[in-house]
């Protein structure tokens, strides 16, 4: 039995252009972008005037938890949140407990998902010092990537023996993505700090700690190794300035071996956040100056920065309330991302035509996923609808996230998520999610 929606007057921001305009839901996909549609007989019709309609931003980077850490998180219960935050794809990292090292640990996760996630979904397989041979045998059509740590990680997720990482380099074709930050840099930098402060370290030597020394020194060496190679590279969390000189607009994203992401926190944070968030803005990579800020904003707009994500790693507030060696780093963001986006619009730090390319159109292009990312005829209607001038400020009593925090959390954002549509079910609705359906596996085209 067919199902119809049929979007009237929406802003459309899509693939460079605003325009306003009806849009057709029929199914799963969208059947018909027109000036002015006609309703048939049991079509729902959402009157969209006034509402910002752009593709569901594909977030590249989140942990979910699940399996192994569910107190922090899960698949459900984060893809949740994602909906509600205008996120309609999702592609998780390997370092759960255990970590995804196996095919089959990486296939039991794709299994939860059918039956967890809103949202779509794809896993990321992990790599670690001794299993390559498994590493190797992941199907880029169905999988998002392969997962580097050259740099801390959980468990045996740390790549740092240099044969390992030129075999894989040279003979996975698929993407690889990286965590790039020096091992040897950090423990030399916390070894001097706890000299100096003992345990008692203040939170804003994170970014001294965690340096920019750190993730530039890995970050080219991973660029480095995949120029040697051929290898497909796509480095996670940009947060310095001087790494920005690794990569380059001058050349389409389709042509790109070597790309970049950029996250929601190193964007919007700097060091001065410290002395107010403390822990609740503690990453890795860090959060670092203004200028680093800056930098990474500039790239995106230029396009040596090829995507935008979210990071999105959930810890208790128990947890983070810790002295600064016990608090674990990362924190939850997918609800907040694209509102957040929305205010540096208003603050004219990126256009809407940026933002959508950015979270969805160059996030399907550079992974090749299969009709998803843009505003078309014949795609999956993964459709987010946003009101400009709604107000909505974050507390305990709207944050979805299992961990019930936020960095957010006291600030009122300019602009809300009304309506969030996945495989064309309208799975979020003024504040109220449709829990009976699930979201599907990304598939890319190789």
């Amino acid at each position: 039995m067919n199902s119809s929606t049929l979007i009237k007057n929406a802003t459309i921001v899509n693939e460079g252009k605003t325009f306003i305009s009806d849009l057709l839901i029929v199914n799963e996909q969208i059947k018909k972008i027109e000036s002015s549609i006609e309703a048939t007989d049991g079509c729902t019709i959402i009157d969209a005037e006034g509402l910002i309609l752009i593709p569901g931003m594909i977030d590249d980077q989140v942990h979910f938890r699940e399996p192994g850490v569910t107190y922090k998180a899960d698949i459900n219960s984060e893809s949740r949140a994602a909906v509600a935050g205008g996120i309609t794809s999702f592609m998780e990292m390997p370092n759960t407990k255990p970590n995804t090292v196996t095919q089959e640990l990486l296939e039991e996760k794709y299994q939860l998902a059918a039956e967890k996630s809103l949202a779509n979904y794809s896993f990321y397989m992990g790599a670690s010092n001794d299993k390559l041979d498994e590493v190797l045998k992941t199907n880029p059509e169905n999988v998002c990537g392969v997962n580097v740590f050259m740099g801390s990680s959980t468990g045996n997720m740390l790549v740092d023996n240099s044969e390992t990482l030129e075999k894989l380099f040279s003979n996975y074709k698929g993407l690889i993505a990286s965590h790039c930050e020096d091992e040897s840099t950090v423990r030399a930098n916390e070894k001097s700090a706890k000299e100096k402060y003992g345990e008692d370290l203040p939170m804003r030597m994170h970014p001294e700690i965690r340096s920019a020394e750190a993730c530039y020194l890995s970050s080219s060496k991973a660029v480095e190794l995949a120029k040697k190679t051929g290898a497909r590279l796509h480095i996670l969390h940009l947060s310095t300035k001087v790494e920005m000189g690794l990569f380059t607009n001058e050349i389409p994203l389709k042509d790109k071996k070597i790309t970049a992401e950029a996250c929601i926190h190193h964007m919007w944070f700097d060091d001065s956040f410290y002395d107010t968030k403390g822990s609740l803005i503690k990453w890795n990579p860090a959060v670092k100056s203004i200028a680093d800020r800056d930098a990474i904003r500039e790239a995106v707009n230029s396009n040596v920065i090829d995507v935008i994500a979210t990071d999105h790693a959930p810890h208790t507030l128990e947890e983070k309330q810790n002295s600064y060696f016990n608090a674990p780093s990362g924190g939850p963001l997918v609800q907040h991302a694209l509102p957040a986006l929305f205010d540096l619009w208003k603050e004219g730090v990126f256009s809407l035509e940026k933002i959508v390319e950015k979270t969805s159109h160059s996030v399907a292009d550079l992974f090749s996923i299969k009709e998803r990312g843009y505003i078309r005829e014949g795609y999956k209607a993964d459709i987010v609808l946003i009101d400009p001038n709604c107000d909505y400020t974050v507390d305990k009593n709207n944050i979805l996230y299992k961990c019930k925090w936020s960095p957010f959390e006291g600030h009122t954002f300019k602009s809300t998520v009304k309506y969030t549509f996945v495989n064309g079910q309208l799975t979020y609705n003024n504040g109220i999610l449709n829990y009976q359906h699930r979201g599907q596996r990304l598939r890319f085209v190789v």
